[in-house]
């Protein structure tokens, strides 16, 4: 068995439509100011594993411009 989640372990509390439409740059700092300790950026279509990791943010990037926003 896995180890049990700790209460005081959360992502931080933040507005994940705000994102949508700032650059790749303003996205990646604005993430890291207010706590993600991973923010990864990816192109459209990319393929990647769906496991959830606390303190990830996610982007999709097309066009300079930020797309989406997810967490994990």
């Amino acid at each position: 068995m896995g180890p049990l989640p700790n209460p005081h372990d959360r992502n931080p509390d933040d507005d994940l439509d705000a994102y949508r439409g700032l650059t790749r740059e303003e996205a990646e700092a604005r993430a890291r100011e207010r706590g993600w300790t991973t923010v990864r950026s990816l192109p459209p279509g990319t393929v990647v594993t769906m496991e959830y990791v606390l303190g990830r943010l996610n982007f999709i990037v097309a066009e300079g411009r930020v797309q989406r926003c997810w967490l994990g």
